[in-house]
C-alpha cells in the first residue's frame, strides 16, 4: 500500500520537503505540505533544531473513482477488469471489461447509469470541486457517443437544407449534453432541450 503521509526533518524547510517527496515518490503539485516546526539555529549552536514538515499525498481524482468502482462492483460480484482510466477537464472516464458486462450494462444502459450515479454521489460527497464520472463498458458509451455526434452533425445539415427544426428522440441528460457540445461551435445552428424527464428531447434549429 502506498504511503500517504510522512514527516521529515531537514536543515531547512526545502530540504525536509525534498526528503518527503523522495520517499512518497511525488512531485510538489501532488502533495499538501504542513510545516510542523521551523528550523532554529539556537544560541552558539546550543538548542539548534531542524525543520520538520508533514507532507500528505493528495488524492488523485482517478484514484478516488477507481477505489469506489472497485468497492461497488466487488459487492455486486461482477467479474470485471478496469481496462483504462483517464482524467481530463474535471471528468474521470473508466472503461470496464469482463464476462458479466451485459449484466452491468442492463436494459438500455439503466444499470450502468445507476452505478455511475452512485459512484458520482460517493466521490463528490463533501467535495468542493466536483468530479464528473463516466463509467464505460467495453467502450459501449464511447461508441454511443461517436454515434450521437455523427447523428447530430447529419441532422444539423438537414436543418440547414430544409430550414426546419428537427426534434430528436428522448435522451438522457448525458446524451443531450453530447449533442449540445457537438453543435455548439456551429455558427448557424442552435440547440435547446424541451419536455420533461424521462421524455426530454433536443431540438436543433437555425440561429435567427
Amino acid at each position: 500500500m502506498e504511503l500517504q503521509t510522512v514527516e521529515k526533518k531537514g536543515k531547512n524547510i526545502d530540504e525536509a520537503i525534498k526528503a518527503a517527496l523522495d520517499e512518497l515518490g511525488c512531485e510538489m503539485e501532488d502533495v499538501n505540505v504542513e510545516v510542523i516546526e521551523e528550523p532554529s539555529k539556537g544560541l552558539l549552536g546550543i538548542g539548534k533544531k531542524p525543520a520538520v514538515v508533514r507532507v500528505t499525498r493528495r488524492d488523485k481524482p482517478e484514484d478516488m473513482v477507481r477505489g469506489v468502482v472497485d468497492e461497488i462492483l466487488s459487492r455486486m460480484k461482477i467479474d470485471y477488469q478496469i481496462n483504462g482510466i483517464e482524467y481530463q477537464e474535471g471528468r474521470v472516464r473508466i472503461n470496464i471489461i469482463g464476462k458479466d458486462m451485459g449484466l452491468l450494462i442492463g436494459r438500455k444502459g439503466e444499470t450502468l447509469n445507476a452505478v455511475q450515479f452512485i459512484v458520482g454521489l460517493i466521490v463528490n460527497r463533501n467535495r468542493e470541486e466536483k468530479i464528473r464520472v463516466m463509467l464505460d463498458v467495453e467502450d459501449y458509451r464511447k461508441k454511443r457517443e461517436d454515434s450521437l455526434e455523427a447523428l447530430a452533425l447529419r441532422l444539423s445539415d438537414k436543418v440547414k437544407k430544409t430550414r426546419k427544426n428537427v426534434v430528436m428522440r428522448p435522451m438522457t441528460s448525458q446524451e443531450r449534453r453530447i449533442v449540445h457540445t457537438t453543435l455548439q461551435s456551429d455558427p448557424n445552428i442552435t440547440t435547446y432541450s424541451m419536455g420533461d424527464e424521462p421524455n426530454r428531447k433536443v431540438v436543433i434549429s437555425l440561429k435567427k
